[in-house]
């Protein structure tokens, strides 16, 4: 049986291999490079761009009442993750903002996924959020069927040129 619940210490081993596992599909996505390289410093003396999984998974971890790290099991199993924090706009409004979503290949299309975005969203409503927004790659399409399937809705696409 799949459920969800805030990571805990003894999870967090899990957790770091469950984010370098996306980071590597990430990686591999179209449009993932580009977007990692964004995102965070070359990681360790590799020469590859992306956020160090341990850094990642500590700060996500860390306490605070703005963010919120889950993870998803099955059978007491963890099997997936997911992370989002509050984003305060201009106006004061808050909103949601999922940073990530993981689940391996092996515990898909059974629940997990949507149990761990409908605890991000219940959380962010909880504390006010007028909305939650996630990003998803280009031609992601179990991530945005997922997403949509929970309510989600396309509000921008951005479109890019390389010019070299």
């Amino acid at each position: 049986m799949e459920s969800v619940r805030p990571a805990a210490p003894a999870d967090l081993a899990q957790c770091t291999e469950l984010v370098r596992a996306a980071i590597e599909v990430t990686r591999t996505s179209r449009g993932g490079g580009p977007w990692l390289a964004g995102t965070a410093a070359p990681l360790g003396g590799s020469g590859l761009v992306g956020p160090h999984p341990g850094d990642l998974v500590a700060a996500w971890a860390a306490p605070g009442e703005d963010h919120r790290l889950v993870v998803g099991t099955i059978d007491d199993a963890v099997v997936g993750l997911a992370h989002a924090r509050v984003v305060v706009g201009p106006s004061g409004a808050l909103t949601g903002r999922i940073d990530g979503c993981y689940v391996e290949p092996g515990a898909r299309q059974v629940g997990v996924g949507t149990a761990l975005v409908g605890d991000l969203v219940e959380w962010a409503a909880a504390l006010g959020c007028d909305g939650v927004d996630a990003e998803v790659l280009p031609g992601d399409r179990s991530t945005k069927a997922l997403l949509e399937a929970a309510g989600f809705k396309a509000r921008l696409l951005v479109l890019h040129r390389p010019l070299a």
